[in-house]
C-alpha cells in the first residue's frame, strides 16, 4: 500500500461515511483500544510513535508516523502516554500550537503530583488547548464493548469549543459526556478512577465491625455460658443459629442509622433557626453515605431471610421435633393449641414479611434507573415515609420476637441481655425523636426553615430611629 506524505495527505477528500482524522500519541493498550473504537465509528486514526517502524500492534487500517508527522494530520490529538514522558512534547511546541490535546492519563495513586496531569500538560504547552477526557474508561471496556459500567465520560477544559469537539467524539462512541467545567476539575477527574468504593467504605467497615461485635457477644452469651455453667456443648449454633441472629440485628441498626442523621440535621436546623449554616463534616459524610448504608442493611436482611428458610432442614431442629413427637406419643398426650402463642408467632412473622417487602421497595427505588423515572416528590415519599414505615415494621418485628422474654430472668445469663434487645436501642431512639418532631410546635417552624425562613437575632428585628434610640 502506498503511503502518502503527511504534508500531502488528502484530508478533505474523505468519503461521506468517514469522519474527521484524529491523531493518537501512544501505541500502548489504551491508545490502541481507543483508536480501534474510533475507527469502528468512522474516524480516520493516525498514530504518533517514537519508532513508527516497530509499531506493529496498531489496529488494521490505521496509519503510524513519527510524532511530528502525525501531529500535522489532525487538529485533535489524543495524548495516550504517561505523564513522565510529557516533556518531549515541548520539542513539538510549534506543531502543537492551537491544537486540541486530549489528556487521557491516570496516576498510580491519589495526589501523586501537586497538580493534575492535564494542568501540567497545559503548563508545558500554553498555546495548545488541553481537554481532560476518557480517563474513566478502561482499555478492556473499549476493546470488548462492555461499556455499561463505564459509559459516563467526564470532560473538562478551559476552551469551550475544544470541549465541545471532544464531547462530540465521546457521543459518537456511544458514551455519555459530562462537562465538569474548567481544567481545575481535572484533579478530581483523575482521582475518580483511583477511588475504591468511596461511599461504601464507611458503611462496609461499620457493618462488618457491628457484625463481629454481635457475633462475639452472642458466642460468649450462649455458647460459652452453656459450656461453662450448664456443661452443654452447643457450638454447632455458630454456623447458622448465631449468624441468623447477627444478620437481622445488623440490618435493623443500619436501617436506623440511615434516618438518624436526618434527625440530627433537623435538630441542628431548629437550634440554628436557619438551613444556611453548614453541618459538621461528620454529619455531611454520614448523610452522603445513607444510600449505601441502606443497601448494606438490605443485604443483611436478605441473608437473614435465607437463613430462616433453612431452619426446618437443620439436623438439630429436626431432632428436637422428633424427640418432642415421640415424647407425646409415649405419654399418650397432645398439648392443646395455645391461641396466644399462635397469635404471637403469626403476628411477628407477618410484621417481618411486610418489613422485608418495604425494605426491598426502598432498595429498588434507590437504583439509578428507577430513581430517574420518578419525580422528587415520589422519591421522597418512598424513601422518607415508606422508609420510616419500614423501620417501624422491622422494629415491631424484633419486639414481637422478644415477646415476654424481656421480663424473664432466665433470658439474662451472666446478666447479659439478648443481642436483639441491644439492637432496639438506636431504632427506638430514632422513632421516638421523629415522633416528637412531628408535633406541630416543632414541625411548622422546621418546615418553614427548610423553605428558606430564618430566625433572626432580636437586635436585628427591632427598628431604630436615626438617633439610635428605639422607636
Amino acid at each position: 500500500m502506498e503511503t502518502h506524505s503527511p504534508n500531502t495527505m488528502p484530508l478533505t477528500s474523505d468519503p461521506p461515511n468517514k469522519k474527521q482524522t484524529v491523531c493518537v500519541f501512544g501505541t500502548g493498550d489504551f491508545g490502541r483500544s481507543l483508536g480501534h473504537k474510533m475507527m469502528q465509528c468512522g474516524y480516520t486514526i493516525v498514530y504518533g510513535s517514537r519508532n513508527p517502524k516497530n509499531s506493529k500492534l496498531i489496529p488494521q487500517g490505521a496509519t503510524v508516523f513519527s510524532h511530528t508527522e502525525a501531529a500535522e494530520t489532525s487538529d485533535i490529538i489524543i495524548i495516550a502516554i504517561h505523564r513522565r514522558y510529557y516533556e518531549f512534547l515541548e520539542s513539538l511546541k510549534e506543531t502543537l500550537n492551537g491544537k486540541v490535546l486530549v489528556d487521557v492519563s491516570n496516576n498510580l495513586k491519589i495526589n501523586q503530583y501537586p497538580e493534575s496531569n492535564a494542568e501540567y500538560l497545559a503548563r508545558l504547552l500554553p498555546e495548545s488547548k488541553v481537554v481532560k477526557a476518557f480517563n474513566t474508561v478502561s482499555a478492556w471496556a473499549l476493546q470488548s464493548g462492555a461499556l455499561d459500567a463505564s459509559r459516563q465520560v467526564f470532560v473538562c477544559g478551559n476552551d469551550s469549543k475544544s470541549k465541545e469537539k471532544v464531547m462530540d467524539i465521546v457521543r459518537s462512541l456511544g458514551l455519555t459526556p459530562l462537562d465538569k467545567g474548567s481544567l481545575l476539575a481535572a484533579k478530581e477527574i483523575e482521582d475518580y478512577p483511583l477511588q475504591l468504593f468511596p461511599m461504601w467504605k464507611y458503611p462496609i467497615f461499620l457493618s462488618f465491625g457491628l457484625a463481629a461485635f454481635i457475633f462475639i457477644y452472642s458466642v460468649i452469651r450462649d455458647v460459652v455460658y452453656s459450656s461453662v455453667v450448664k456443661n452443654k456443648d452447643i457450638s454447632y449454633s455458630i454456623v447458622i443459629r448465631i449468624p441468623n441472629r447477627v444478620c437481622p440485628i445488623v440490618a435493623l441498626v443500619l436501617l436506623a442509622l440511615v434516618y438518624l442523621p436526618g434527625i440530627f440535621a433537623a435538630i441542628l436546623q431548629l437550634y440554628n433557626g436557619t438551613k444556611y449554616r453548614r453541618f459538621p463534616d461528620w454529619l455531611d459524610k454520614w448523610m452522603l453515605c445513607r444510600k449505601q448504608l441502606g443497601l448494606v442493611a438490605l443485604a443483611f436482611a436478605f441473608i437473614h431471610v435465607l437463613y430462616t428458610l433453612v431452619i426446618p432442614i437443620r439436623y438439630s431442629v429436626r431432632w428436637k421435633w422428633n424427640s418432642y413427637i415421640i415424647q407425646q406419643a409415649l405419654n399418650n398426650k397432645t398439648d392443646p393449641l395455645s391461641l396466644g402463642n399462635a397469635w404471637h408467632s403469626d403476628a411477628y412473622l407477618a410484621l417481618g414479611i411486610l418489613g422485608f417487602f418495604f425494605f426491598l421497595l426502598l432498595g429498588i427505588t434507590s437504583l439509578p434507573s428507577v430513581a430517574n423515572s420518578v419525580n422528587w416528590r415520589e422519591f421522597r415519599f418512598v424513601q422518607s415515609y415508606l422508609g420510616y414505615l419500614t423501620l417501624v415494621l422491622c422494629t415491631a418485628h424484633t419486639l414481637g420476637y422478644g415477646g415476654k422474654r424481656f421480663l424473664n430472668a432466665a433470658s439474662y445469663p451472666w446478666g447479659l441481655p439478648a443481642a436483639y434487645i441491644l439492637s432496639l436501642i438506636i431504632p427506638c431512639i430514632v422513632l421516638v425523636i421523629k415522633f416528637v418532631l412531628m408535633f406541630p410546635c416543632l414541625d411548622r417552624p422546621l418546615t418553614a426553615i427548610r423553605q428558606g425562613w430564618e430566625r433572626k437575632p432580636k437586635h436585628l428585628c427591632e427598628p431604630h430611629n436615626l438617633s439610635g434610640s428605639s422607636v
